[in-house]
């Protein structure tokens, strides 16, 4: 008898055979339910609605560490993105350079943010910033009143103050209240053109490129998890899960590179895609735990050492023991 299992995780193209039904979960009888990020992470890291789910990397880390997860990791990574884009200044601060930052004071939408995390720990592994030597104000970034969903021991010598009541970053950043936004998102006032807002990195996409060069690293942002004592109750499903997560995610590869009419509303797609895969090969957006150890464990160390968790754990211990490696024939 087919297990029943409700699933949750955002439309990518990668995904998209699950949510549609072309790809099935093996042994079950999945309901997929397409949800955005906050949403989903809400839903299942404080009320654990979902069999399978979508979640933070950084949220996930502090609340295992803590013993608090009601999920346990299995390194199917839905969602990754290279973050030198994410650096927003007012160009009236002072800042040319990312070591400029140093002594700025630095917004964010949350402290505790995987995007924001990747990008303190490349700030000083790369550039030699640390957190400590910038000033931290956390808040909505275009809403105001957003609270931090998780919570972390501040450690000794970071300054973390909360925005003004009723101010949103954004409105900060562009009358120069604060110096920098780091964020997953861009705030409106560079979309919409303000002239005292602009990337940190203009380059970003060659900076990425010799990142990735340089450490072999594609930043991990979101993995995917199963509850825990589903897990333990059923061993066979979390070997499932990734099966189908590999399956769906060969359709959108398939899709991406058809060279006869394109399925995806981008008239050099196929070009695009073959050139990505000459800088990270064919299997760019990699699943499995040895296939990601570098970016695993420099984001553990991340984690850690800017005092998300209360211990630093090991890559081996944040994922289902079956799914550390796989059968190859």
């Amino acid at each position: 008898m087919a297990l029943d299992l409700t699933v949750a995780v955002s439309a990518y193209d990668r995904t998209r055979a699950l949510l549609d039904g072309r790809i099935g979960i093996e042994g079950c009888n999945a309901n997929v339910l397409d949800l955005e990020p906050e949403e989903m992470f809400h839903r299942s890291l404080h009320f654990g609605e979902f069999d399978v789910t979508e979640l933070s990397f950084s949220n996930y880390l502090t609340m295992t560490a803590a013993g608090e997860c009601p999920y346990i990791g299995i390194p199917i990574f839905p969602a990754r993105k290279f973050r030198h884009s994410g650096i927003f200044i007012n160009t009236k601060s002072g800042i040319k350079s990312a070591e400029d930052l140093a002594g700025k004071t630095i917004g964010t939408p949350e402290y505790t943010v995987t995007a924001v995390t990747w990008v303190r720990g490349i700030l000083e592994d790369e550039f030699g910033v640390k957190p400590t030597d910038m000033k931290w104000c956390w808040g909505g970034l275009r809403e105001a009143g957003r609270a931090q969903k998780t919570s972390f021991n501040i450690p000794e010598g970071l300054v973390l103050e909360p925005a003004p009541k009723g101010q949103t970053l954004q409105n900060m950043l562009a009358a120069g209240d604060i110096d920098a936004i780091i964020s997953p998102r861009a705030p409106n006032c560079f979309l919409e053109g303000h002239p005292d807002v602009a990337r940190l990195f203009p380059d970003f996409i060659e900076r990425e490129k010799d990142y990735f060069n340089s450490t072999g690293i594609f930043p991990i942002m979101h993995l995917m998890g199963i509850r825990k004592e589903l897990a333990e109750a059923q061993p066979w499903l979390a070997d499932s899960v990734c099966k189908a997560f590999n399956a769906a995610k060969a359709v959108a590869y398939l899709e991406i590179t058809e060279d006869n009419i394109p399925r995806v509303t981008n008239p050099w797609m196929e070009a695009h895609t073959a050139e990505v895969q000459a800088l990270m090969g064919n299997d760019f957006w990699p699943y499995g735990m040895e296939e990601n150890r570098k970016p695993l464990e420099a984001f553990l160390r991340y984690h850690f050492d800017q005092g998300l968790a209360d211990k630093r754990l090991s890559v081996e211990e944040i994922f289902v023991p079956s799914t550390l490696s796989h059968s190859r024939i």
